[in-house]
């Protein structure tokens, strides 16, 4: 199996900054796309931002210019450094990830992590 433990929020004033982590465990045997996602108080839960094995990003557009995502395969970790934080930002924001397991025949499965809470506000 493989297990998605989010790390790094936290409340913050508008403006401000946060560093997101998101570190993957498990049988691993290669990690395709990793991406954040957000899910705020009444609402769906929406991408913010998605990063291929190659490193090629996309964001939302309410990111873009703002956050950046980045990986480390190495250490099998995903960040997002969200810069310029506006009150919308508020949300559980949690990690995903398209994973190939050592289980003999396995295909590509995506796995969530549980969140980790994100509150922008004076």
């Amino acid at each position: 199996q493989v297990q998605l433990v989010e790390s790094g929020g936290g409340l913050v004033q508008p403006g401000g900054s946060l560093r997101l982590s998101c570190a993957a465990s498990g049988s691993i045997a290669n990690i395709n796309v990793m991406g954040w996602y957000r899910q705020a108080p009444g609402k769906e839960r929406e991408l913010v931002a998605t990063i291929t094995s190659g490193s090629s990003a996309t964001y939302a557009d309410s990111g873009k210019g703002r956050f950046t995502i980045s990986r480390d395969d190495a250490k099998n970790m995903v960040y997002l450094e969200m810069n310029s934080l506006k009150p919308e930002a508020t949300a559980v924001y949690h990690c995903h990830a398209r994973v190939t397991t050592w289980t003999p025949g396995a295909s590509v499965m995506g796995y969530w992590g549980k969140g980790t809470p994100v509150t922008v506000s004076s």
